[in-house]
């Protein structure tokens, strides 16, 4: 990979990632995303000093979305790996030993084992739309929108079908309770992601109580003993001792043997709340947005919402609080699809033998400034895969024009980055209705990283100012890490505190505000988008 010379270019912090390095006294944080698993280092005022990369892809088994098991360790060695290389070619140290480390990974799926710890079917990832019946089964019993990722409707949906593995089931997780279980050996997770398996409460930290009680009721045969919480991990709060590096754990993060065990771990957590700690927004009236290969936002709440809404999912930040997430299944991979093949045609005139994506994505990108403010009535479907915030079970992405669209570069990739908004924004709007405070939202992901475009559209979309963090760039390995050394601090009471005062009192951001004429163009868009949604639903029902 290429080094970031932020790294190396001041003396002090130089001097700093050493010494820490060689005492043992950064921060490693670890995220498995969708297409990639990142490894960060940080020193104990966020700064970062190192980060490793691997690139994966989830694939089809049995008609389910899934990594294998030796996959996921293989990829966490080569991050970890990377980021070890980092430190030898930047500082010319390779750490044995970290303060604090912490684990993260995509939300919701269904990890399930067996009493002797094996596993009973192929991870099903947050990808898979297969549990419809199940997730409306959920939500009329429960009275609380089940989205059809979580890891409780994996399990009834199981039921539904009658599978053979169940009668074996002992212990279901998420991917960074997996992960966490095998560093650590405590079967515990993050009480954020804890929320994406099941319910929580934000008055007791812990699974809902009283859901618990209704499920065990309505379903005491599909699970150990009939009681749900049997099976489910121990929730933890942001803050809290989550284990210790095992022998075996340091073994499976670095194979090379030079990583000794014996560093603390804060609870696991998954991607959505990690990336509320990296933009700083988990205080009530604060929100994010996260772009990746799926984009959401999480607002946190200053009071209930009233009534159910399928298109919001409640869940909780790391330290427990109550959060409304509108989650949509598809992100920037269409638009990045759109960017590979301009380079293509790039490198087809023979200007480069080789076109830099990244340089890709800044220059084309950059090209959307310059297009009509309602992205010259050209349509723009990223849809991969089904969309449940606007009620489509399976995604074919589209781009759509009339004969008097002006189709230009400038307006194709405003569509673009357009369409990957819309779905969000119409979650967003339910939110609005129901007269949630949303003050700013702070933004993170790839899709930011070219200054003022998505930030500027964002903006113009939610009607709401859009903040972007300089340090939110390095993402939910970041955001995780920080959590660690959250764990680790006994100067700040709460997680809030701890990012105002120890990591955030200094930082730089950009901040963009909605443009009155940008919003109304934004507004045609989606009016037409909306319209257009009957075409993506033909699409799905036609093209197998």
């Amino acid at each position: 990979m290429t080094r970031d010379p932020r790294h190396t270019n001041s003396f002090g912090t130089y001097k700093s990632a050493r010494t820490a390095l060689s005492n043992g006294d950064a921060y490693l944080g670890i995220e498995l995303g969708s297409t990639r698993i990142k490894s960060c280092a940080i020193l104990e005022n966020g700064t970062t000093i190192g980060t490793g990369i691997h690139d994966w892809e989830s694939h089809l088994v049995d008609g389910h979305w899934s990594y294998d098991l030796d996959e996921i360790w293989t990829g966490v060695a080569a991050s970890y790996a990377d980021l070890a290389d980092s430190f030898a070619e930047n500082y010319d140290v390779v750490p044995t030993a970290f303060r604090g480390i912490g684990i993260s990974a995509m939300m919701h799926g269904y990890l399930a084992f067996d009493s002797a710890g094996r596993q009973l079917v192929p991870f099903r990832t947050w990808r898979d739309t297969t549990t419809g019946q199940a997730a409306e089964e959920l939500t009329d019993l429960l009275e609380t929108n089940i989205p059809l990722r979580w890891s409780i409707a994996h399990l009834r949906q199981a039921t539904i079908n009658g599978e053979d593995h169940l009668e074996h089931l002992a212990f279901l997780t998420t991917l960074s309770g997996y992960i966490h279980w095998q560093l650590t050996g405590r079967k515990v997770l993050g009480i954020g992601d804890a929320s994406g398996m099941f319910p929580t409460d934000s008055t007791t930290g812990d699974y809902d109580e009283q859901l618990i009680q209704r499920f065990n009721d309505a379903y005491s045969d599909d699970v150990p003993s009939g009681d749900l919480r049997a099976i489910l991990p121990t929730c933890l709060p942001a803050g809290e001792d989550a284990g210790r590096l095992t022998e075996a754990g340091a073994r499976l993060l670095d194979p090379s043997g030079r990583l000794q065990p014996g560093a603390r771990l804060c609870p696991p957590e998954g991607d959505a709340g990690t990336g509320m700690v990296a933009t700083n927004a988990v205080r009530p009236t604060t929100g994010n947005v996260s772009v990746g290969t799926s984009v959401f936002a999480m607002v946190v709440l200053d009071k209930k919402l009233p009534a159910v809404h399928r298109e919001i999912d409640l869940v909780a930040t790391p330290a427990g609080d109550d959060v409304a997430m509108v989650h949509c299944n598809n992100g920037s991979s269409e638009l990045s699809q759109w960017i590979g093949l301009f380079a293509q045609v790039a490198g087809a005139f023979g200007t480069r033998s080789h076109i830099d994506l990244n340089e890709a994505y800044s220059i084309i990108l950059t090209e959307a400034l310059s297009g009509s403010e309602d992205a010259g009535q050209l349509l723009s479907f990223n849809n991969t895969l089904g969309e449940p915030v606007m009620g489509l079970d399976k995604g074919r992405p589209l781009i759509v024009r009339t004969a008097d669209s002006h189709l230009s570069l400038s307006n194709f990739m405003r569509s673009q980055v357009y369409g990957i908004f819309a779905p969000l924004v119409t979650g967003l709007d339910i939110l609005r209705e129901n007269h949630v405070r949303l003050e700013v939202l702070r933004a993170h992901g790839g899709l930011f990283k070219t200054a003022g475009v998505a930030q500027r559209f964002l903006a113009a979309a939610t009607k709401t100012p859009v903040v972007v963090p300089e340090e939110a760039s390095e993402g939910g390995a970041w955001g995780i890490a920080l959590l660690a050394a959250f764990a680790g601090s006994r100067d700040c009471e709460t997680l809030a505190d701890f990012l105002d005062q120890r990591i955030f009192s200094c930082s730089e951001m950009t901040r963009s505000d909605p443009k009155p004429s940008e919003v109304a163009g934004y507004e045609k868009f989606l009016s037409l988008y909306k319209q257009a949604v009957d075409v993506q639903a033909a699409a799905g029902r036609s093209i197998p």
